[in-house]
């Protein structure tokens, strides 16, 4: 266990009063050694952080949490343990992902890790108290990229594989998407995050892949969507993605605040952005995942 940066300056600045959290010991996704690796550092070892919900307000929902970064780093704090507070505050249990990032390792290296947490999560459900049908993803930014990914490029898990982690489905039961990268294809596109992703000349079939907008399908799961107007990562992505779940019939809901900037999490600090969660909330409710007005 380690302490958070976070949470050891506020000890630093207030003292002794604070009572810090330690996080919880990291899981490794493959501790054998993930598929293309390229070393044993740190950044080789995809691991998992689980944020157990307090029993007596489990709800039995769980969610891979997948931080943003350009596909470059990881905001494993405002977009990950932040995030893991509010969902246990809401009897959700947490996972938070750290997925192998650009330009180290390319595609499929992140969506491979993305698809093992979704898994590890349904094969370790009993020990969790999770319900199998209620997984679910949340992606900022480029992790919303690589959650929008997960919503549609599954499979149904093999029930004969030797590895009992690739018995389980990697569907997500639901998709959180806040102001994430979407498409690589539209004049609108990150190239930033593209370009740690695909490396700087991607061919057209790759960016036509992994454009989410372009595979949306009656299974892709119900999706939330969440931008600012301001977002340097422009909302047409969020739009272009909603319009294709609306015309696959899957349930989505879009909200578009006027004013913000990019990387907010949570926007605690935004009387008005922050009443997204409020509309999330809702969502998750309507989906089984948070006990109504709790």
């Amino acid at each position: 266990m380690y302490v958070s940066r976070m949470n050891l300056l506020l000890a630093a600045l207030l003292g002794a009063a604070v009572s810090v959290t330690p996080d919880p010991p990291l899981v490794l996704l493959w501790p054998d050694g993930a598929p293309g690796t390229v070393g044993a550092e740190d950044a080789d070892r995809p691991s998992l952080s689980v944020y157990r919900a307090a029993p007596e307000r489990a709800t039995g929902a769980a969610v891979v949490v997948c931080p943003g970064g350009g596909y470059g780093g990881l905001a494993m704090d405002h977009e990950g343990r932040q995030v893991a507070a509010w969902l246990n505050g809401h009897g959700i249990t947490a996972v938070v992902l750290k997925y192998r990032l650009g330009p180290r390792y390319h595609h499929p290296a992140p969506l491979q890790d993305a698809q093992r947490a979704l898994r590890w999560v349904r094969a370790n459900a009993g020990e969790l108290g999770v319900r199998t049908d209620a997984v679910g993803i949340w992606g900022f930014s480029a992790g919303g990229h690589l959650a929008a990914t997960a919503a549609t490029k599954f499979d149904d898990g093999d029930a004969n594989a030797a590895d009992p982690l690739d018995r389980p489905s990697s569907r997500p039961d639901f998709a959180v998407l806040a102001y994430p990268v979407i498409s690589f294809t539209e004049e609108f596109a990150h190239q930033g995050s593209r370009n740690n992703l695909l490396g700087n000349n991607p061919d057209r079939a790759l960016l036509d892949g992994l454009s989410a907008e372009r595979h949306v399908t009656p299974r892709t799961p119900p999706t939330f969507i969440f931008y600012t107007d301001e977002d340097p990562v422009r909302p047409e992505n969020g739009v272009a993605f909603y319009l294709a779940l609306r015309r696959a019939k899957v349930p989505a809901e879009l909200h578009i605040y006027e004013r913000g900037r990019h990387g907010l999490g949570l926007a605690q600090d935004d009387p008005v952005v922050s009443t997204w969660t409020e509309r999330l909330r809702d969502w998750l409710a309507l989906r089984g995942a948070v006990r109504p007005g709790s």
